[in-house]
C-alpha cells in the first residue's frame, strides 16, 4: 500500500500514514521497530510520522511526469499555489531568471523554501528564492505545510513551508535524460543529470554527488498565434513627432500641409502625433491618416491606429542554460557521533527579450537645425510660437538591435555540520553552519545612450562625421537603415551587479521528557543566528538616467542579522492501543531579536485527535511574523509596471479610458488637470504606451508583519474488507489566514484607480489624495513619468479557504487504477491597502494588469486517474480552472475589463520499466491545444504562469540505474 501511495500523482498526509511511509504498525513491537522521522513542520521525531497540519506531498514521480525542467512549473500545478514571479526586472524591463513559488497568493515572500529542512539561498533583495537552482535529480519528494510555521522554522513562513527533500541515499549511478518539444517542433528543452553514491570505509560513510545540465530555446511571440497582434504600442520604427501643449503648431498650419495629400481640413489636430512616411510626407498617428507605412507583421492599424505589436517581438519563453552540482556526505566519527556536509552549486543563463527599444523614460530631443527633418514637418515646426525650440519624436529603434538581457546567476551553498547522541534517555543533538552567496549579473546587451544619441542628433550633419551616414530617425526606411558603424557608437553593453550573502548558525537538541500515561513527552530546542547581507551596484549609465527605455535605478546595499531561541512540545494526551484511539497536543513558540525590527514573538497549538482507527481530526492556531527583509529595508530600485490600455485600461486621464466618457468624465478631467496634464491638451491627451515606472525605495522603520492561522481538518481511511475501497484516503483542511500591517508598495496601477476614484476611495476627486501625491506627470507631454512607491506597513491581506483531497486505488484486471483528485476552494480573498481603508474582495478575480498579477479563482482542482501494471503505467491528468472576474471589476466596478473564461487542460502520461536498471517515461501536455484565454481585454496579454502557452507538447525521459 505503502508503495502505491509513493507512486500516485499526489498524496496528503494522514493520520498514521504518508506518502511513501508504511501505515502506523498495530502492535507495540512493530512500533518499536519503526524509525523515528521528522515530518516538515515539526522539528520533533516521532514515529508514526503523521501532522496535526495540513501538509501535501509531491514525490519523485509526479514530478517526472509533468514534462517540465523546472520545479515550479510542476508544483504550480498544485491547487495551493499561484504562479510565483517568473521574471527580474533591470530599470523598465521584465527579463527572466527567477522562478518562485507563492502560497495561497499571499506573495513569494511569505513561504519559507527549504531544502532537507534548511533554509536555501537568496535569488535576491526580497528574500524570494529562486527553486530553478534544485537540481531535480536529487529529490525524492516536496512536503509543503499549506499554512503558518513561523515558529517552527521562523520569519517568512506566513502562508507556508515548502520544504524539498533530496534522497537520503544512494548506491550505484543513475543517469536521467529528459527532452520535450511542442507539435510545431519550436520550445526544446533538454535535462540531463548524473546522480552517483558509495559507501566509504565499510559503510561508516555514505557520499552522493549529483550533476545536472538544463537547455531551453527561446520562444517568440510570433511563433504563437495568439500574440500575433500583441499588447499594442504607439512607439512605432517611422517615428513621430510629439506636439507640447506649451509649444502646439499652428491648425492652419496642419491643415494646408495636409490638404496636400487630399485630406480634409480638421482631419489631423494640432495636438496629436504626426510620423512620416518613406517620401518624407507626414501621416496621422490616430486616424491612420496618409499612413504609406507596413500594416503587416511588425504593425498594426487594428483600433484606427499606427501601432506596433509588442508582445510579437518578443520572448513569450526565455532561453535558459543551468549547470547544477550537489553533493552530501555523512560519516560516522564515533559510534555516537555523526559528521555531515553539503554543498550546492547552481550556474544559470536566463536571457529576456523585450522588443526594440522606445523613446521611453529616457527621452532624445531634436532640434529645428537636425539635416534629416522633412519639408512638410518643418513647416508645421516653424509655425510654433517658438519655432526654434527643440522637439520630441516617439520612436521604436528597429535600425538598431533588438534588446537581449542575460541575466547570469552564480549560486552556492555550504553546509558543515556534526550531530550525535546524548547519554541521556533518546536525546539528540545537532549543530551546523551554512553560508550562501548569489552573484547576479544583469546585462543590457544593446543599450542605447542618450548621451550618443544627442551627439548624432544635435550634430550640423545629422552625424555623418562621427559614423558612416548619420542618425535619420525620420521614416521607416530611413530609422531602419542606420549604418554598422553607428549602431556600434549609439550601442553600449552595461552590467548591473548584486551579491547577497547569507550565514546561518544552529544547534538544536531534542528527545523526551518523561513519560506520561499516553506516551512521552517530547521536546526540540534550537538555538539560531541568521545574517543577510545585500549590495547592488547599477551600471553607471542607468545611475545617471543614460539608456533610452530605462528607468534610473540607484546603488543600495544593507544587512540585517537575527538571533532566536525556540522551543517545541509534543504532549501525548490520550491514548487507546485497542481502538487506536490517540490526542496529541503540539505547542511551539519561537523568540526572534532582529537588529532592525528589534523582538518579536511567535507561537502555535496544534493537535490531532483520532477517535477510531482510520478517522482523525487536526488543527490549530499559529501567531506568525515576517520581518522585512533587505531589500524593504534599503532597496530603490526602478522598476515597470504594466497598467494596459484603454478603454477598460491605461491612463484614466487619455481621451480614449472610460474613465473619461463615463458618467464623472468631467470630474476626471479636472482632477487630470489638478495632477498635471496641462489643460491645452486635456481634451486630447493620450498616454501611448502600456506600461509607467515606479521607483520601489526601501524603509528602515518597517515593522514586522504579524499573521494568525486557524486550521482545521479532519481524515478518513476507512478499512474497508472490499477490495474495491480497500484503499480509500479523504481529507478535508479548513483554512483562515491573516496578515497585519502588511509591509510593501502601492502599485502603480493601483495608484491610478485610486487617485481617479476608479473603485469609489477618492469620491470627491480631491488633487490632494494620498495616492494622487505619489503621481508625478511630465510638465511638458502630461504622461506619468513616476510613480513613486516607498514600502510601508499598509494594511492588511486574509484568505480562507478549504483544501480537499481523495486518494482512492482499487484492483481492476490485472492491475491497479489510481484516482487522485485534489481541489482548493477559496472562500475569500481580501485585501485592505491602508490600515483603517475598506477590504476588497479578490476572491474569483484575475489580475494582468500588475506585474507579479495573480489569479484567485473560486476554486481550482487537479485529477488523475492512472493504471498500473507491474512494469507499466498510462494515465490521464486533469487541470480546471473557473471563469473569473478582471480584477477591475473590484479596483473600477464603474468599467471592468473582461474576465476570462473557464479554462481545461488534458494530459497523458506513460511509464514503461524494460528492468531494474532502465525506466523510460513520456507522455502529451495539452492534448486538445487548448490556448490560453485574453486577460484583461487585451489582446495577446496572458498569463503565462497559470495558463499553457506553448500548446501540445511531447516529452519523454529515459532512467539508467547502474
Amino acid at each position: 500500500m505503502a508503495a502505491a501511495q509513493a507512486a500516485s500523482f499526489l498524496a496528503v498526509f494522514t493520520a498514521g500514514a504518508a506518502s511513501g511511509q508504511a501505515a502506523e504498525p498495530a502492535s507495540t513491537a512493530a512500533t518499536e521497530e519503526v524509525e523515528e522521522l521528522v515530518v516538515t513542520g515539526s522539528r520533533i521525531s516521532r514515529p508514526d510520522y503523521s501532522s496535526s497540519s495540513p501538509i501535501v506531498t509531491f514525490g519523485e514521480a509526479a514530478i517526472t511526469q509533468t514534462g517540465t525542467v523546472n520545479i515550479e512549473n510542476a508544483l504550480n500545478q498544485l491547487p495551493q499555489f499561484v504562479q510565483g514571479q517568473t521574471q527580474s526586472t533591470i530599470g523598465a524591463v521584465a527579463l527572466a531568471g527567477r522562478a518562485s513559488l507563492n502560497l495561497r497568493g499571499l506573495g513569494e515572500q511569505r513561504n519559507l523554501v527549504l531544502l532537507d529542512g534548511r533554509r536555501l539561498p537568496l535569488s535576491n533583495a526580497n528574500a524570494v528564492v529562486d527553486v530553478n537552482l534544485i537540481p531535480q535529480f536529487i529529490l525524492e519528494g516536496v512536503e509543503t505545510i499549506t499554512g503558518g510555521a513561523s515558529a517552527v522554522y521562523g520569519s517568512d513562513a506566513m502562508s507556508g513551508v515548502v520544504n524539498f527533500k533530496t534522497k537520503r541515499r544512494v548506491d550505484g549511478v543513475q543517469i536521467d535524460l529528459r527532452s520535450g518539444i511542442s507539435d510545431r517542433g519550436d520550445a526544446n528543452t533538454t535535462d540531463v543529470g548524473i546522480t552517483a553514491g558509495f559507501q566509504i570505509e565499510e559503510g561508516r560513510g555514505n557520499v552522493m554527488l549529483s550533476a545536472g545540465y538544463t537547455d531551453r530555446d527561446v520562444l517568440f511571440g510570433k511563433d504563437r498565434d495568439f500574440y500575433q497582434l500583441g499588447v499594442l504600442s504607439s512607439f512605432i520604427a517611422n517615428g513621430t513627432y510629439v506636439p507640447s501643449p506649451t509649444n502646439l503648431p499652428t491648425q492652419a498650419a496642419l491643415n494646408t500641409v495636409f490638404a496636400q495629400y487630399g485630406v480634409a481640413p480638421g482631419a489631423v489636430l494640432n495636438s496629436r502625433s504626426l510620423g512620416v512616411n518613406d517620401d518624407g510626407s507626414l501621416f496621422g498617428q490616430i486616424g491612420v491618416i496618409n499612413y504609406k507605412g507596413p500594416t503587416t507583421e511588425y504593425f498594426s492599424t487594428t483600433g484606427n491606429n499606427v501601432r506596433q505589436p509588442v508582445t510579437y517581438q518578443e520572448y513569450i519563453v526565455n532561453p535558459m542554460e543551468r549547470k547544477s552540482f550537489f553533493g552530501k556526505f555523512d560519516y560516522d566519527v564515533t559510534e555516537h557521533i555523526e559528521a555531515y556536509g553539503q554543498f550546492l552549486y547552481n550556474r544559470t543563463t536566463a536571457t529576456g527579450q523585450v522588443g526594440w527599444t522606445p523613446t521611453l523614460y529616457v527621452v532624445p530631443t531634436v532640434p529645428v537645425t537636425n539635416p534629416f527633418i522633412p519639408n512638410d514637418l518643418r513647416t508645421i515646426l516653424a509655425s510654433r510660437p517658438n519655432p526654434t525650440a527643440d522637439f520630441t519624436i516617439n520612436q521604436r529603434f528597429m535600425g538598431l538591435e533588438a534588446r537581449a538581457f542575460p541575466s547570469d546567476f552564480t549560486v552556492g551553498q555550504y553546509i558543515f555540520g556534526v550531530r550525535g547522541d546524548l547519554p541521556f534517555k533518546d536525546w539528540q543533538w545537532d549543530i551546523y553552519g551554512s553560508y550562501d552567496s548569489t552573484d547576479l549579473v544583469e546585462t543590457q546587451d544593446k543599450a542605447i545612450l542618450n548621451s550618443r544619441m544627442r551627439t548624432l542628433l544635435y550634430a550640423a550633419d545629422g552625424g555623418a562625421s562621427i559614423c558612416a551616414g548619420g542618425f535619420n530617425p525620420f521614416g521607416f526606411g530611413n530609422s531602419t537603415n542606420v549604418s554598422q558603424e553607428c549602431r556600434e557608437y549609439l550601442e553600449a553593453e552595461t552590467h548591473d551587479y548584486t551579491q547577497l550573502t547569507q550565514t546561518i548558525f544552529e544547534a538544536s537538541v531534542k528527545g523526551s521528557l518523561f513519560a506520561m500515561p499516553a506516551g512521552d513527552l517530547k521536546f526540540a530546542f534550537t538555538l539560531d543566528t541568521r545574517e543577510n547581507k545585500f549590495e547592488f551596484d547599477p551600471d553607471p549609465s542607468r545611475e545617471n538616467l543614460d539608456i533610452i527605455g530605462t528607468l534610473q535605478t540607484y546603488p543600495a546595499d544593507g544587512s540585517s542579522d537575527v538571533k532566536e531561541a525556540a522551543l517545541e512540545l509534543l504532549v501525548p494526551l490520550l491514548k487507546d492501543k485497542a481502538f487506536a484511539h490517540r490526542l496529541d497536543l503540539n505547542l511551539g513558540f519561537r523568540v526572534s531579536d532582529y537588529d532592525v525590527s528589534g523582538r518579536v514573538e511567535t507561537y502555535k497549538a496544534d493537535g490531532l485527535w483520532e477517535p477510531f482507527r482510520g478517522f482523525s481530526f487536526r488543527g490549530g492556531f499559529e501567531h506568525a511574523i515576517r520581518a522585512p527583509n533587505i531589500g524593504e529595508l534599503y532597496n530603490r530600485l526602478g522598476a515597470q509596471a504594466q497598467i494596459g490600455s484603454p478603454p477598460g485600461q491605461g491612463d484614466p486621464c487619455d481621451v480614449r479610458s472610460s474613465a473619461r466618457t463615463g458618467a464623472n468624465g468631467a470630474a476626471v478631467r479636472a482632477l487630470c488637470v489638478a495632477t498635471g496634464v496641462p489643460g491645452q491638451i486635456a481634451d486630447t491627451y493620450q498616454y501611448t504606451t502600456v506600461a509607467i515606472g515606479v521607483i520601489n525605495s526601501g524603509n528602515t522603520e518597517l515593522t514586522p508583519e504579524e499573521a494568525d492561522t486557524i486550521t482545521f481538518g479532519a481524515v478518513w481511511r476507512p478499512a474497508f474488507d472490499a477490495p474495491l475501497f480497500s484503499d480509500v484516503s479523504i481529507s478535508v483542511d479548513y483554512y483562515d489566514i491573516d496578515i497585519t500591517d502588511v509591509i510593501g508598495p502601492v502599485s502603480g496601477g493601483t495608484a491610478l484607480s485610486k487617485c481617479y476614484n476608479l473603485d469609489g476611495s477618492n469620491p470627491t476627486y480631491d488633487a490632494a489624495n494620498v495616492y494622487c501625491g505619489i503621481i508625478q506627470r511630465n510638465a511638458t507631454t502630461g504622461g506619468v513619468d513616476i510613480i513613486a512607491t516607498p514600502y510601508f506597513n499598509l494594511g492588511g491581506l486574509r484568505t480562507s479557504g478549504v483544501d480537499a483531497q481523495i486518494d482512492w486505488q482499487f484492483p481492476a484486471g490485472p492491475g491497479n487504477l489510481d484516482v487522485n483528485l485534489v481541489a482548493n476552494f477559496t472562500n475569500s480573498y481580501e485585501v485592505q491597502l491602508l490600515e483603517g481603508s475598506a477590504w476588497q474582495e479578490f476572491a474569483g478575480t484575475i489580475d494582468g494588469t500588475q506585474n507579479g498579477g495573480i489569479p484567485l479563482p473560486d476554486w481550482k482542482t487537479l485529477m488523475s486517474v492512472t493504471y498500473r501494471l507491474t512494469n507499466f503505467e498510462a494515465g490521464v491528468r486533469w487541470r480546471h480552472l473557473p471563469s473569473m472576474d478582471d480584477v477591475t471589476a473590484v479596483t473600477r466596478p464603474a468599467s471592468p475589463a473582461p474576465g476570462v473564461p473557464a479554462y481545461d487542460l488534458f494530459d497523458l502520461t506513460l511509464a514503461y520499466r524494460l528492468n531494474d536498471g532502465i525506466l523510460f517515461r513520456g507522455g502529451v501536455n495539452n492534448i486538445a491545444d487548448e490556448e490560453p484565454p485574453i486577460v484583461g481585454g487585451t489582446i495577446g496579454q496572458t498569463q503565462p504562469g497559470t495558463y499553457d502557452i506553448l500548446g501540445r507538447y511531447y516529452y519523454a525521459g529515459l532512467q539508467l540505474n547502474f
